[in-house]
């Protein structure tokens, strides 16, 4: 039977089409036996579909701005930041790295420039990376797509690829999880994915095989949920099955404690905090 003891991609109220507080979700995560929690809202131009590539108010993610003040161990939870960024171009590049931003949060102009996702995730612990809007990527090649997978990994604070399973883009497995592997970055394997995928379908066969080329390569995986409302958080029977089923390590799961969590961070480069 498989510990997991983590949940690290989950929504809240801000994430629009979320239903929960955070606080909510710290109690669910409580119940739910987990020793660790990550907040990882949207940061995407699906919150805001009047923010282009030219034009962006802080005021409308201060969200990421503020985490600071959360408890970092909430109801006997850890508690980390974080957010999922979609990758929104074929060279990996996220959402808000084309934006410069010139004010602050009051609206008073910023004392140095600087693009809308380095101010976002200053205070994050960890990025998960993801695709969402496919439309970037229309017609491209599957070294186009790899490509974009790689480039999204080389970015310093992104830790997780995010339901790459579901994202509806084919890439070259072997390479993306193998270059994941190097740089000890973890891909996830998303519950929310699974849940209502049929078991013969084109999204449980590709996490399926994402799956089983970490554990041939021997790179680490994280299991979340996603959830978008506090009753899913911590439950994830459909992605331990399918891992039950192909036997991967459990070793291998960076979720199954606290402490590998934070040692996956500390071994991709990021700054662990204090508790």
């Amino acid at each position: 039977m498989y510990e997991n003891r983590c949940d690290t991609h989950t929504h809240t109220l801000y994430s629009r089409h979320a239903y929960s507080t955070v606080r909510e979700n710290v109690l669910a995560a409580r119940d739910a036996g987990l020793e660790l929690l990550g907040v990882t809202d949207h940061f995407s131009d699906m919150l805001f579909p009047r923010t282009d590539l030219a034009h962006a108010d802080l005021r409308d993610y201060q969200h990421f701005i503020n985490m600071r003040v959360w408890p970092r161990v909430w109801e006997g939870v850890r508690l980390l930041h974080g957010m999922e960024a979609d990758i929104r171009a074929l060279d990996g590049s996220l959402f808000g790295q084309a934006i410069e931003v010139a004010s602050d949060i009051t609206g008073r102009p910023a004392r140095s420039a600087a693009s809308l996702y380095a101010r976002a995730c200053s205070g994050c612990d960890y990025v998960i990376a993801s695709v969402h809007y496919k439309d970037f990527a229309e017609g491209a090649s599957l070294a186009q797509t790899t490509e974009m997978y790689l480039g999204a990994l080389a970015q310093p604070k992104v830790l997780v690829l995010g339901h790459t399973g579901r994202a509806g883009v084919p890439f070259d497995v072997r390479e993306v999880v193998g270059e994941a592997a190097r740089l000890g970055k973890l891909i996830e394997i998303n519950e929310h994915s699974l849940e209502t995928a049929r078991p013969d379908g084109r999204t449980h066969t590709s996490c399926r095989a994402i799956a089983e080329t970490c554990a041939e390569l021997g790179c680490q995986i994280v299991v979340n949920t996603d959830a978008h409302i506090s009753s899913s958080v911590g439950r994830t029977p459909h992605a331990l099955a399918l891992l039950e089923e192909i036997r991967f390590p459990q070793e291998l799961i960076a979720t199954r404690s606290a402490e590998a969590f934070l040692s996956a961070m500390a071994g991709a480069g990021l700054t662990v905090p204090e508790f």
